[in-house]
């Protein structure tokens, strides 16, 4: 099977790496790829938004599946245009792909499907915000209803809090993500994990579950960013995680779904905060998450390629694949300016090979001989698999320092230490959104 990945960040990088592993896998191409997935075949020079080439270059290439990475590829229809050329691909259309691309179709889809979900407003100016905030009660989630990579949400812990994000946001910089539209959710009180699951166009199974983090400092400190780390499995959660996700998020979605007639093929990622009564869904992603697909797919046993070139057949093989493979644990290396900016790195060494049950997936970068450019940003996502999230940890964190020391003293990257760190009485990470 020739398989392209589209993206160039770790998710991307990591999506490649589990695919080119696949015995059903003859060669993997990427656009516009990184560092990571050049060493395992090609990097295109199309944009991963570039529908009308990639399509061209497929077709030149004979690629058997494409396997759409950034949500802005599905935001910019590419799914489409490649199913019309009769590529399968792993991802949906652009239609249905609003339930990500806007949090307030995303929000008028759940609430139609009696799904699970905060309670919310919808503010179209600062004057509109100020009115509804006059009389809100408990912290308030401030959410840019377009993508606005990761940076679109703000917790705040009261309505003046709230308020001031906003008149920023109505502000000369704008909300993220452009428009004037924002969602304020109440904000729910509980822990949060994403739970994954594959759909073939007329069911989803839920196939892994993850819990990431998304400030910048340890102790959930700092500024929101695309993600600092993530583990998988998630620890201190229902053994029937999965079965309750099932009942009560994804045969609505299906059901609705169906409804509108539309035919979901990818991962659907259901951002949830399980509370005392169970779960609610916090947002819907129509891709794998970053840095959370870094630690799902090093779990991966069997034929990663068949599972989701079965699902975009529209037959999807449970038994193709699992995501059983012991625990794993990954932390991100970002620039130290991250996320206020994203300063581009220069010279970085090439050689992140690691030893067995431990992968460093590169971010957006580009190879020059034996050293690599990185855009900057999150550059590695360090990963490292164990019997249990403890060992996990203890190996990736020991990765971490293997790399930091490869790196040299002259480049400059930070890191969470506290990622998985689990607390020694209850066993379990603390709560909170």
């Amino acid at each position: 099977m020739r398989i392209l990945v589209v993206g160039n960040g770790a998710r991307e990088d990591a999506l490649s790496w589990g695919l080119a592993q696949a015995p059903s896998c003859s060669a993997m191409f990427a656009a516009p790829g990184n560092a990571g997935t050049a060493a395992r075949g090609p990097n295109w020079p199309i944009g991963a938004t570039d529908g009308k080439a990639l399509v061209a270059r497929a077709l030149e290439e004979k690629i058997d599946l494409v396997v759409l990475g950034p949500e802005t590829a599905i935001a910019a229809g590419v799914g489409d245009r490649l199913r019309e050329a009769k590529i399968a691909t792993f991802g949906p259309n652009r239609s249905i792909g609003r339930l990500e691309s806007s949090k307030i179709f995303s929000k008028r889809f759940m609430e139609r499907m009696r799904i699970p979900t905060a309670r919310s407003r919808v503010v179209h100016s600062l004057a509109n915000a100020e009115k509804v905030l006059s009389d809100w009660r408990g912290g308030c989630v401030v959410k840019a209803d377009g993508l606005a990579a990761g940076k679109g949400v703000v917790v705040a812990p009261d309505a003046p809090s709230a308020l001031a994000v906003l008149r920023e946001w109505y502000g000369p910089g704008g909300v993220p993500g452009g428009g004037s539209d924002v969602l304020l959710e109440e904000r729910l009180e509980g822990r949060e994990v994403s739970v994954f699951a594959i759909g073939d166009g007329k069911r989803f199974v839920p196939i892994a579950a993850a819990c990431d983090y998304k400030r910048a400092g340890d102790g959930d400190t700092g500024p929101n960013t695309g993600g600092m780390g993530a583990y998988s499995p998630p620890y201190g959660f229902p053994d029937d995680l999965h079965e309750i996700v099932r009942e009560r998020v994804l045969e609505p979605v299906t059901r609705g779904l169906a409804a509108e007639s539309e035919r979901y093929v990818g991962v659907l990622y259901c951002g949830l905060m399980w509370t005392a009564s169970g779960p609610f869904v916090i947002e819907f992603n129509v891709r794998f998450g970053d840095p959370e697909a870094q630690v799902l797919v090093p779990r991966v046993r069997g034929d990663f390629a068949r599972l989701l070139k079965s699902a975009a057949d529209g037959e999807l093989d449970e038994a193709a694949a699992t995501f059983d493979g012991g625990a794993c644990v990954g932390v991100v290396l970002a620039t130290s300016d991250y996320p206020r900016s994203s300063t581009p790195l220069r010279d970085l060494s090439a050689n992140v090979a690691l030893p067995e049950g431990r992968v460093a997936f590169w971010g957006a970068s580009s190879p020059r001989g034996e050293v690599v450019d990185a855009i900057g940003g999150r550059v590695l996502t360090v990963t490292a698999l164990g019997n249990d999230v403890p060992s996990a940890r203890t190996n990736a964190y020991a990765a971490v320092d293997d790399l930091a020391r490869r790196m040299g003293s002259g480049v400059s990257l930070s890191y969470r230490t506290d990622i998985a760190k689990l607390d020694p009485e209850t066993r379990a990470p603390p709560e909170g959104y």
